[in-house]
C-alpha cells in the first residue's frame, strides 16, 4: 500500500535491519536485558492503491514487513511466558475462580492483555470469549462437565473483513497424568510460548491496517482432546468466516533436542494432505491429474517458507508432509477437518520429551518438566516474527484465485485459466510451475491482469502448476493448484 514511497525509506534504516538479522533471526538482537519496549500505538493511514507503471512487476518484498519483523520483542515474549507459567497450572480442569492460579486466571489475563493492546491502538481489536460446555464422559479425559473457553481477538480487515487469516496457540498445560488438574504444570514451552506469540504478533500487527481480518485465538482443551479448536471452527462456520489460513503455534521455544542437537535456526511446518472425507470421484481425478502434494495446507507451508527466505537470513523452514508429528495431534487439526483446508502447525525443529507432559521431578540426574529454563526467548521471538510477517503478507494480499483449471494433454504447451479475483488493488497474477521432484515452487512468471495464460513449450506432463493473485504492491496470495479450492462454497460451485 506504500510501494510508491519505497524510495523515500532511508538507506540507514534498511542497513540497521539487515545487521540486526544476523543473530538467531532478525529479532534475536533485540536485547532481553532491557525492559520490554512499548509498541507505538499510531496506526498509519491506508493510502490509495497506486498501480505500477506499465512493464513494472510488483515485488514480493515489502519494507513495512521488515519493520514488523524488527518490532517483535524477545523481552516482551519472555515476560508473557513467565506470567503464564506463573499461574501454577493451566490444566483445562483446573481452578477457574482464583485470580492467581489455574486456567481461569490465565484466560482472564490473556483477555485483559488483548484489551490493553486494543486500547493502545484506539480500539482496533474486537476481543471476546468463545466457549461451549463439554459433557462428562465425552472422553476419558473429560471426567466432569467443563466449560472450554477460548479467547479471541480480531483485527478487522478494511476491504475484505470476512476473509480471515488465523493464528492460534493453546492456553492449557498438563503433567504426566492427563487428568491431573492440581499439580504444578507451568507449561512454559507447551504452550505458553505459543500464546506469548499470539500476544506479541497482535501488538505488532495492530499498528498496520490490512485488507483481510487477522484473528488471534488462545484455545483451551487441547490436551483433553482438541476441544477449543473444534469449538472455534464451528463458531467460524456459523459466523461465516472465510478462513484462508490457520497457523497453529504449538511449542516454539525449545532449541535443545532429545538427541542432544542444538538448533536455533530451523522451524518445522506440518502440512496435511487430502481430507479424509475426500470423495471417490475427487480421488480418481487426483489420481489422473495430480494434486495430493499441492493441497492448500501445503501451499500455506510453502508460503511460510518463502516469507522466511525473504525476511529471515538465519531461519530455515522445514516442511513436513503430514498432519502432525507421528501419531500425535495439534489444534490446527479441527480446522482442517471442519473444511478449512489451509491449516498447518508451526513449531520448533527439535523436541525434548523430558520437558513435555511430565511431572516436575529429578530422576536419575535428569530434570523433568516444562519449566522456564527450557525456553529460548530469542528463538521464540524468531518464530513469532515469522508468524507476524506471514500474517501481514497474506492479509495485505488479494484473495487467492478460484476456479483454476488446466489443459495441455498431448500438446506442446500448457494453458491455465481462473476466475477473476475481486480486489480494489489487484495488479494481476503470477503463474508458478515446478518439477514433481521439487518441494517448492522454483519457476514463476508474471502474466499481468488476465484470466488465462499459456506457457509455451512447457509440457504439462513434466511439471506441477499453480496461480496466485498479486496486488499493486506485490503482496501475493496463496498459490492455488488446478482443481483445488480454499472454501467449500467454491468447491460446490465447481461441481
Amino acid at each position: 500500500m506504500t510501494s510508491r514511497f519505497r524510495h523515500l525509506y532511508p538507506l540507514a534504516l534498511l542497513l540497521v535491519l539487515v545487521v540486526g538479522a544476523c543473530a538467531t533471526s532478525a529479532v534475536a538482537s533485540r536485547g532481553r536485558g532491557s525492559p520490554p519496549a512499548a509498541v507505538p500505538s499510531v496506526r498509519p493511514p491506508l493510502p490509495a492503491a497506486v498501480r505500477p507503471p506499465s512493464g513494472v512487476v510488483p515485488a514480493f518484498e515489502d519494507p513495512r514487513i521488515r519493520e514488523i519483523v524488527g518490532a517483535v520483542s524477545a523481552a516482551r515474549i519472555e515476560r508473557d511466558i513467565r506470567t503464564l507459567a506463573g499461574f501454577g497450572t493451566r490444566h483445562t480442569l483446573s481452578d477457574t475462580i482464583s485470580d492467581s492460579r489455574g486456567i481461569g486466571a490465565a484466560r482472564r489475563w490473556i483477555y485483559q492483555e488483548f484489551q490493553r493492546i486494543s486500547e493502545s491502538c484506539g480500539g482496533c481489536l474486537e476481543v471476546r470469549y468463545v466457549s461451549e460446555v463439554v459433557s462428562a464422559g465425552t472422553s476419558n479425559r473429560i471426567p466432569r462437565d467443563v466449560e472450554i473457553v477460548n479467547v479471541v481477538a480480531m483485527l478487522r480487515g478494511r476491504s475484505d473483513p470476512s476473509r480471515v487469516v488465523l493464528l492460534t496457540g493453546d492456553i492449557d498445560s498438563r503433567v504426566s497424568d492427563v487428568n491431573d488438574a492440581r499439580s504444578d504444570s507451568p507449561g512454559a514451552n507447551d504452550n505458553a510460548s505459543g500464546v506469548a506469540a499470539l500476544l506479541e504478533a497482535a501488538r505488532v500487527l495492530s499498528r498496520y491496517p490490512a485488507d483481510a481480518t487477522i484473528a488471534f485465538a488462545a484455545l483451551s482443551g487441547e490436551e483433553q482432546g482438541l476441544y477449543g479448536g473444534e469449538i472455534l471452527a464451528r463458531h467460524a462456520r456459523q459466523e461465516g468466516w472465510r478462513i484462508e489460513a490457520v497457523i497453529n503455534n504449538d511449542m516454539i521455544g525449545n532449541i535443545a533436542g532429545i538427541t542432544g542437537v542444538i538448533d536455533n535456526t530451523t522451524a518445522r511446518v506440518f502440512a496435511p494432505g487430502l481430507h479424509p472425507a475426500t470423495s471417490e470421484a475427487e480421488l480418481r481425478r487426483i489420481l489422473s491429474t495430480g494434486g495430493e502434494l499441492d493441497t492448500p495446507a501445503r501451499q500455506l507451508a510453502r508460503y511460510i517458507a518463502r516469507v522466511a527466505e525473504t525476511y529471515f537470513p538465519n531461519l530455515r523452514v522445514e516442511i513436513i508432509y503430514r498432519l502432525d508429528r507421528f501419531g500425535r495431534g495439534g489444534h490446527h487439526t479441527p480446522f482442517f477437518l471442519a473444511g478449512f483446508p489451509a491449516a498447518v502447525r508451526l513449531m520448533e525443529a527439535h523436541e525434548n520429551y523430558t520437558r513435555q507432559h511430565q511431572d516436575l521431578r529429578v530422576e536419575d540426574g535428569v530434570r523433568y518438566g516444562d519449566v522456564i529454563e527450557g525456553v529460548n526467548f530469542d528463538y521464540a521471538a524468531s518464530i513469532t516474527a515469522l508468524d507476524a510477517a506471514t500474517l501481514a503478507s497474506l492479509a495485505w494480499a488479494p484473495p487467492a484465485p478460484s476456479g483454476v483449471s488446466i489443459r495441455g494433454a498431448v500438446e506442446p504447451s500448457t494453458t491455465l485459466r481462473w476466475r477473476p479475483v475481486e480486489a480494489p488493488d489487484l495488479a494481476g497474477y503470477r503463474v508458478f510451475w515446478r518439477r514433481p521432484t521439487e518441494a517448492g515452487w522454483t519457476r514463476s512468471m508474471w502474466v499481468g491482469n488476465v484470466t488465462e495464460y499459456t506457457l509455451e513449450n512447457v509440457i504439462i506432463d513434466n511439471y506441477f502448476f499453480g496461480v496466485a493473485a498479486v496486488d499493486v504492491e506485490g503482496h501475493q496470495s496463496l498459490v492455488i493448484f488446478p482443481g483445488q479450492e480454499l472454501w467449500a462454497d467454491e468447491v460446490s460451485a465447481e461441481q
